[in-house]
């Protein structure tokens, strides 16, 4: 079945939420001949819980999708054992092939809240790259000189620290490449951070006599501090697969100057109407405003627009009106008395020792509405107890 020539849609996947398209004018002539195009998206699945930032990309992915081009989401269960040195100031910890797969299972779920599972092509790149040959090897790198590897940001940042560069390193943006020979891809997608990746595509294509593919890049979107790229090791992140009403809470609290970046890289708000947002928000609106809104549509994406308006209504209660959310979980422990530190993380609220006394050091504890000011304090059980942690966690707990 062919593609369709959707001229809104095309001018929309080809402007919004791109840095840069390679080579433009081609490639929307290619999406306006109709011809069903070949999508490449690269992922090495060294870890398995994917975020909004994450999403920015799979979102174009599905744009291309619904004009009817073929998704190929590409596993590295190859190159994720090698490690992508992008952005790394050290060698990345090999995976083992178990985990890989594990993870490229966890990840399938995750994106099929914006794709056609069904309709994507779903490949390993170890299914070729083990079959190469020493030959081979040689073959691709004759394609690339060292000064080429050695101006990229990372290699420069190591060298200037002594950090050491391994050589399997040099080999990531030829794999990555020759994954795009092997499937013939017309078109691969990724972050800015991957330009030289995508870029190495062209080049090997070029030199198995295939047409190169065009590429595109998209944005990286901060974290919830609006300064560093959104990632779980900067806990700055909004999870897919987060509640609604924990989704809410993080995004009421980025920072007004990336308002209008998540409205455009991560809600299907037009574009005509964002720019209508940013001028009421230049006009005065209160940008709280603009962040319930904000929070409305991302949450509709990946869970409903119902779960959306309680997250919102819960919302109102505890912050506006100083109140506690309607349901509040309970649990019970063994112990009668416990070490704050320790409850905070059996029970869950925090993910580790470490995370629970940054946060009662924060001032980000409480216990019945009072704040915790001593990490060795011992908890008394026999009665119920409210932890709260930070503006949007709370637990009732007591002993069995």
């Amino acid at each position: 079945m062919p593609a369709k020539p959707d001229l809104q849609k095309i001018h929309n996947l080809l402007n919004r939420g791109t840095v840069e398209v390679l080579v433009k004018t081609d490639l929307e002539k290619k999406l306006l001949s109709g011809k069903k195009l070949k999508i490449k998206f690269g992922i090495d699945p060294t870890g398995s819980d994917l975020h909004i930032g994450h999403m920015v990309v799979v979102r174009k992915l599905k744009e291309f999708q619904e004009l009817g081009h073929e998704i190929q989401l590409l596993f590295g269960n190859f190159t994720g054992q090698i490690g992508d040195p992008t952005g790394k100031d050290q060698t990345r910890v090999i995976k083992t092939q178990d985990q890989l797969e594990a993870n490229a299972k966890h990840y399938l779920t995750q994106v099929s809240k914006l794709l056609d599972i069904k309709k994507v092509k779903v490949v390993w790149n170890a299914d070729w790259l083990r079959k190469l040959n020493f030959a081979d090897i040689i073959q691709l790198a004759s394609q690339f000189t060292v000064a080429q590897m050695l101006e990229r940001d990372m290699f420069q940042r190591r060298m200037a620290t002594n950090s050491p560069i391994s050589v399997h390193e040099f080999m990531y943006p030829l794999m990555q490449g020759y994954d795009s020979v092997a499937l013939k891809c017309d078109v691969e997608l990724g972050g800015t951070d991957q330009t030289f990746n995508l870029l190495a595509g062209r080049t090997l294509q070029k030199a198995y006599d295939q047409a190169p593919q065009d590429i595109m890049t998209v944005p990286i979107l901060e974290g919830t501090d609006g300064k560093l790229k959104m990632g779980k090791t900067t806990n700055n992140y909004i999870g897919v697969n987060e509640s609604p009403k924990e989704m809410y809470g993080k995004i009421m609290s980025i920072p007004d100057n990336v308002i209008m970046k998540y409205f455009e890289l991560a809600t299907d708000v037009p574009l005509a109407e964002i720019a209508k947002l940013e001028e009421s928000m230049k006009q005065g609106e209160n940008p709280r405003n603009l962040k319930m809104r904000l929070a409305r549509e991302i949450i509709q994406i990946y869970h409903d627009q119902k779960s959306a308006q309680l997250a919102e209504n819960e919302f109102i209660e505890i912050f506006a009106n100083k109140g506690l959310p309607e349901d509040i979980e309970e649990k019970t422990v063994a112990q009668t008395t416990l070490n704050i530190i320790e409850l905070l993380t059996i029970t869950g609220l925090t993910s580790s020792k470490g995370e629970a006394r940054r946060l009662i050091q924060g001032g980000g504890v409480k216990i019945d509405g009072e704040k915790v000011a001593d990490q060795n304090i011992v908890v008394d059980l026999s009665e119920e107890k409210l932890l709260q942690v930070g503006k949007r966690k709370f637990l009732k707990v007591k002993t069995r």
